[in-house]
């Protein structure tokens, strides 16, 4: 049998090697057509095309509709449903009616859980908390909120918010992607896909969660890019001395080393794409090239020791502490800073179907003080004026009680009217929007969908809802699906 010579080429020579094989490739694939092999060549043709993509690759970024009111957005989101009635919206007659039947004309034959559906009796439960107006603006606030309540002039409560979803799993889904079914782009990727990044050397889109926590699992397709580009996913920061996976050169590589094979695919990428277009190659360059400029970005931002003592004062002392709600909300607040688009922060265990008045106190003392630090220091760093600050949950808890009548009761779902407060970034500050009725049961005034309040989060960075479109499978989705309006008595 003949030997084959084995020839080592310079670097160069083997660039040339693969461009002439992709021009052997395609002058075989050019005979073909030419020979009028129709199936062989729509198959040939399938084959050789981009494995998965949209109808229309639009461009990198798309520019701001209008002059936006804000820049960038940090979301606190509170996973589990944590009790309006307990927190935000005071209810003195639902208090006097305590251990009363919810009255029928009240619950209208709205549809329950499976958990409280079939119970015998639905006892009405008021808050065990006291509740105080706070501020100018005469905001109600619970007695677990007393740092929510320095800052409640800067707050806009809704209290009007409703949603589609009556369990977990869709109503978070449905809050973060417009859809209660997976598969759609988050809100993030949304905003990365039509502003893109203040700074090319971080992910214009992360997401943190609060460690050790229980409650209601969270999946990483709330913070996907679904059908989008795959650059516009979220990317999940951890606590830890490497707070992005696989982000560090494996084995000790040097950073020259991985600076010459970025460049080496890169240069493969180009030959390919005069052959042969594909935006999944793209994307995937786009992201190793990120992945590289944030082994330099990344400790730089998340070193939380340059921060001095004063800030921990505001933040608490767990901010001391990676991973905790406290440092995530400082971490958001330097990345924010760095032009950092969207940071979500994910903070478990508001469900709370027994055992409220210990649960929920536990979720106050951990998050109070963080979020209402967050909007001081954000205030006294100029930022909060073009800063979006969101703090809420999936939906509400019922004004009755879910189980055994008994002090240590415990609430439902309820996606009929749950509160978020905002803050900054176009929002008026010290206003409380929308009422619910003396039972905290149904909406009085002014009801907000879910649609609405992410028609108006688009709004505020400049982007029309329905324009903001993507084409896929043959027709333009959007965020708020074919709903929504800008809640515009809410901004300022």
């Amino acid at each position: 049998m003949e030997s084959r010579q084995v020839r080592h080429f310079p670097r160069s020579s083997k660039i040339e090697c693969l461009l002439r094989e992709q021009q052997d490739r395609r002058s075989r694939r050019l005979f073909l057509e030419e020979c009028g092999l129709g199936l062989g060549a729509i198959a040939l043709a399938s084959l050789s095309a981009p494995s998965s993509r949209a109808d229309d690759e639009p461009q990198e970024t798309l520019r701001p509709h209008f002059a936006p009111r804000a820049k960038r957005v940090i979301y606190l989101f509170q996973s589990g449903g944590p009790s309006q009635i307990d927190l935000f919206d005071y209810k003195p007659l639902l208090n006097e009616r305590h251990g009363s039947e919810l009255p029928e004309e009240i619950r209208g034959g709205q549809r329950l859980t499976g958990m409280s559906a079939n119970q015998s009796s639905l006892s009405l439960v008021g808050s065990p908390f006291q509740f105080q107006q706070h501020g100018d603006s005469g905001a109600w606030l619970s007695e677990l909120l007393p740092h929510t309540a320095r800052v409640a002039d800067d707050l806009c409560f809704i209290r009007s918010l409703h949603t589609d979803a009556i369990n977990h799993g869709p109503a978070v889904t449905f809050l973060q992607t417009g859809s209660q079914i997976p598969g759609r782009p988050s809100l993030g990727a949304w905003l990365s896909y039509g502003l893109g990044s203040e700074n090319n050397d971080l992910p214009a889109f992360v997401v943190m969660l609060t460690k050790d926590k229980g409650g209601q699992p969270l999946a990483s397709r709330l913070w996907g890019n679904g059908f989008l580009p795959s650059r516009h996913q979220g990317v999940q920061f951890r606590p830890g001395n490497d707070p992005v996976l696989y982000l560090g050169n494996p084995g000790n590589l040097p950073a020259s080393h991985r600076r010459h094979m970025l460049d080496a695919m890169t240069e493969l990428d180009q030959i390919n794409s005069r052959q042969n277009a594909d935006p999944l190659l793209d994307n995937s360059i786009a992201q190793y090239e990120l992945a590289f400029r944030m082994q330099a970005s990344i400790p730089e931002a998340t070193n939380l020791s340059s921060e001095p003592d004063h800030i921990f004062e505001m933040y608490g002392e767990d901010a001391r502490k990676p991973g905790t709600y406290a440092a995530n909300c400082l971490l958001a607040r330097r990345l924010a800073e760095r032009g950092v688009r969207l940071i979500q922060l994910y903070h478990q265990d508001w469900d709370h179907h027994g055992g409220l008045p210990g649960g929920i106190r536990t979720e106050c003392r951990q998050t109070d003080r963080a979020s209402a630090a967050l909007i001081a220091d954000l205030k006294q760093r100029g930022m909060l004026d073009d800063t979006l600050v969101i703090w809420g949950g999936e939906f509400g808890r019922t004004d009755y009680c879910q189980g055994k009548f008994s002090p240590n009761f415990g609430r439902d779902h309820h996606p009929r009217c749950f509160t978020v407060w905002m803050a900054g970034g176009g929002i008026r500050g010290g206003m409380t929007y929308g009422t619910t009725d003396d039972f905290g049961y149904n909406i009085q005034e002014n009801p907000v969908h879910v649609h609405d309040l992410q028609a108006t989060i688009l709004s505020l960075l400049g982007m029309d809802h329905e324009r903001l479109t993507y084409k896929f499978q043959g027709r333009r989705f959007r965020l708020t699906d074919v709903h929504g309006r800008v809640v515009k008595e809410i901004l300022s």
